[in-house]
């Protein structure tokens, strides 16, 4: 596959790439548009947890959950709610920058939702140990303000904020049970009109523990003189759709499941986003949790009867939904390309790919993102105390992009020559992981393969020698991962044989969210230098 500097190409055109512009890419292991009129679901076979989504003109706009990865919160654009694209990441770093620098698995941002406003574009994001923030800008492409803790306190999640008619504005939210000792309830608080503090402690609006516990994640909304909470409940793994409705917005609120898993296959079907079209239509994306592939992300046709939606098609019970396999595109007045987000990288673009995280807070001496076209990743000190892979910081990481897949990466270790076990790998990454390293010591270089089990507790890794590498040769390392994440790894030196090593790995599923692909540098002592590993490139391709 040869490469093509697109960056190259746009300057000696002389083009702008605009706001939203950038590389069409299309997956070649997974498309939700079937180029007919029609879209099958997932939309997303990725790893978007929580989505919310607005409509601003003729764009749509997601975005989701991204706990301890930076840089946190991505942005999604589409023009037709079926093809979306990486438009940036909201927050470079998070806060507090001293306690992010480290991994914090679970931590972090968790379900945000986003809001147009008086020309603004608003994000409203929680953390659950210091509380909810806010952010927003003009551009969505371009610099969010530095976040505001908008209402402080352990154990705030989820937050909505609403502007009334009659210039009231309020925030709907919810309480994590580990960190405020409370669960299964929903609460609004006023906001002011900058909408940037809250002005009181909130009030309990629905207590879901008797016949919806785990409520959370409320989306507010006004029609036809109702004010609606959209809630799941019921457990992301195993729940429904709520919806609430009262003609005061402190309730008391009615309640009726709008959708649920009916006979279809798609488990606990919620938490997301109502969105219409310009044409009328009303859509609703939400999440499916799939384990080890993570909160994937799907769109089902909405419509509202007697005041009250229906999401999906109605199955057995009248006025509750069941969610779609394949359904007609929304309508949105035009047809465009078909689009995904990126997963392959040739590493030939001056910044690094929108598709790419990090476990914690970068370090700018972390990685050139290009040079004479690869990816270098300087090797880094493992913190002190770490136990395995999970400890470390500066891992690469990318979302597992569909059920099955290969992906492979071209990459040599570069070793410094007065510094001792540095190593350079490709790694499945969750609660267990997987992975093939070069590591580099005295001027020799040795493949190995390593598993843990337990890794965020007592997991220790479990190491096996594999071959000798020459010192600084290429050595293709791919994963070929198969329906319900069974992981077989290969390694080639000429990328035409490639041999299998160890056994299959189930992955598994990180701290809230799914297994992630992942290259690393790392070295175990310090001098005043380091050597490095360059990633010629990365690519996914369908398995077979």
């Amino acid at each position: 596959m040869k490469k093509i500097n697109l960056f190259s190409l746009v300057l000696l055109c002389g083009s702008s790439l605009g706001a939203f512009a950038q590389e069409n890419s299309v997956s070649q292991v997974w498309v939700s548009d079937l180029g007919n009129g029609t879209y099958k679901n997932p939309i997303l076979h990725a790893d978007y947890s929580d989505p919310d989504a607005i409509r601003v003109g003729d764009d749509f706009y997601m975005i989701s959950s991204s706990f301890n990865h930076a840089p946190g919160l991505p942005l999604l654009h589409s023009k037709d709610l079926v093809n979306w694209q990486i438009v940036s990441h909201i927050l470079p770093r998070q806060k507090p920058l001293d306690i992010f620098r480290s991994v914090q698995h679970g931590n972090g941002v968790w379900a945000p939702s986003i809001r147009y406003h008086k020309g603004e574009f608003y994000v409203y994001f929680p953390d659950p140990d210091y509380g909810i923030y806010m952010t927003k800008t003009k551009d969505p492409a371009g610099i969010w303000s530095e976040p505001v803790l908008v209402f402080e306190g352990k154990g705030l999640i989820d937050p909505c904020p609403f502007w009334d008619e009659d210039g009231n504005n309020y925030l709907a939210y919810a309480y994590a049970g580990s960190r405020a000792g409370l669960k299964s309830v929903l609460a609004i608080a006023r906001l002011n009109s900058s909408g940037d503090n809250v002005l009181d402690r909130g009030v309990i609006v629905y207590d879901g523990h008797e016949v919806d516990p785990t409520i959370e994640g409320p989306k507010m909304h006004k029609r036809n003189g109702y004010y609606y909470l959209f809630a799941p409940a019921g457990g992301v793994a195993t729940g429904w759709q709520l919806v609430l409705r009262s003609k005061n917005v402190y309730g008391p609120y009615e309640r009726k499941v709008v959708m649920e898993q009916g006979k279809t296959d798609i488990n606990g079907p919620h938490q997301g986003a109502w969105v219409d079209t310009q044409t009328g239509e009303d859509w609703f994306v939400h999440f499916q949790d799939k384990d080890a592939y993570g909160r994937i992300v799907h769109l089902q046709p909405m419509k509202w009867v007697n005041d009250w939606p229906v999401i999906g098609v109605e199955g057995d019970e009248p006025g509750v939904g069941e969610p779609v396999l394949t359904f007609k595109k929304p309508n949105v007045g035009k047809t465009y390309p078909i689009q995904t987000p990126p997963e392959s990288d040739e590493f030939l673009s001056p910044l690094l790919g929108k598709q790419w995280q990090w476990q914690a807070n970068p370090d700018g001496t972390w990685l050139m993102p290009t040079k004479n076209g690869h990816l270098t990743l300087f090797t880094q000190p493992v913190p002190n105390g770490h136990k395995n892979l999970l400890d470390v910081p500066n891992i690469l990481t990318q979302k597992f992009p569909a059920e099955e897949f290969k992906a492979t990466a071209k990459l040599r270790l570069i070793g410094h020559e007065k510094i001792a076990n540095e190593r350079a790998g490709f790694a499945v990454v969750g609660e267990d992981y997987s992975q093939l390293y070069v590591q580099h010591n005295q001027g020799k270089q040795q493949l190995f393969f390593g598993v843990c089990t337990k890794g965020l507790t007592t997991g220790k890794e479990n190491i096996m020698a594999v071959t000798d590498i020459g010192n600084g040769a290429y050595v293709y390392l791919r994963v070929a991962v198969s329906r319900g994440g069974i992981c077989q790894w290969y390694y080639s030196l000429d990328d035409k044989k490639y041999l299998a090593v160890g056994d299959t790995f189930t992955a598994k599923p990180g701290k809230w969210i799914g297994a992630t692909l992942g290259l690393y540098a790392t070295r175990s002592s310090t001098i005043n230098d380091s050597g490095y590993a360059e990633v010629d490139w990365f690519r996914v391709e369908p398995l077979k």
